[in-house]
């Protein structure tokens, strides 16, 4: 598995790929963060404050983390590498956890550089030092296990299809039905909207954020990473049958 993890590490960087991934990011970002006027802009907030970063980061990634996955197995299928991949001395989770971790490092590396943004807060804000760390850290860790969960599902579209942009469009798809989808199909019960909405990622993602680490919240997370991850493994397995 980590000759396969290398593999896709050096095919992110040995072409343009990784560094747009990166740049793109970090683009928006800081576009929408420092620039542009409107409700994201940090400059406008009047306080210290990271919460305009992680409602934006999820819109980003919602696009950004299928552009990622979209050639992990459809471009296999298409060159006809996926069977030689199936001769190679690894089980099939290994195969997919392999395509799985190359992807989700890549995008951890676009993220690390977002904490210039929580420097640059603390240092310049009134008083000094006057941000909400365990907020903000509770907002990283939470990006951590969304980029997971966005990982998985952009994994497993990838295998639907050979087309890469059929496969990133289902997986755009997928992701915002599970981030924004159960928010918004909440709002339109009376009863039980709340039990509705935990079945999204936003709501777990807002309670992460509050700064406190709820075993609930990581357990809807990892199942629902998990759960793309199984449903992918057996993808490959009716393939490969």
């Amino acid at each position: 598995m980590k000759a396969l993890l290398l593999r896709e590490i050096k095919s992110f960087f040995g072409s343009p790929i990784g560094y747009l991934v990166i740049a793109i990011f970090l683009l928006l970002n800081g576009l929408f963060l420092w620039v542009f006027e409107g409700d994201f802009n940090m400059l406008n907030s009047g306080f210290a404050d990271m919460s305009p970063f992680f409602k934006l980061s999820p819109w980003i990634l919602t696009f950004l983390i299928p552009a990622v996955t979209m050639r992990s197995f459809s471009d296999e299928k298409k060159q006809g590498t996926l069977e030689l991949l199936f001769t190679k001395p690894l089980s099939m989770w290994e195969i997919v956890n392999g395509k799985f971790l190359g992807a989700f490092l890549l995008i951890v590396l676009a993220i690390l550089p977002t904490l210039v943004y929580v420097y640059v807060l603390s240092y310049f804000g009134y008083p000094q030092g006057n941000l909400d760390m365990g907020s903000t850290m509770g907002s990283y860790f939470g990006l951590l296990f969304l980029i997971a969960a966005y990982t998985a599902i952009g994994i497993f579209t990838s295998t639907l299809s050979e087309n890469q942009i059929v496969a990133f469009i289902l997986a755009v798809f997928l992701c915002f039905i599970f981030y924004f989808g159960f928010d918004g199909l909440a709002s339109m019960f009376t009863e039980n909207n709340k039990l509705v909405a935990s079945f999204g990622m936003d709501y777990h993602f807002k309670s992460m954020s509050r700064g406190v680490i709820d075993t609930r919240d990581i357990t809807y997370f990892l199942s629902v990473t998990i759960l793309f991850l199984s449903v992918t493994v057996y993808k490959l397995k009716s393939l490969k049958a």
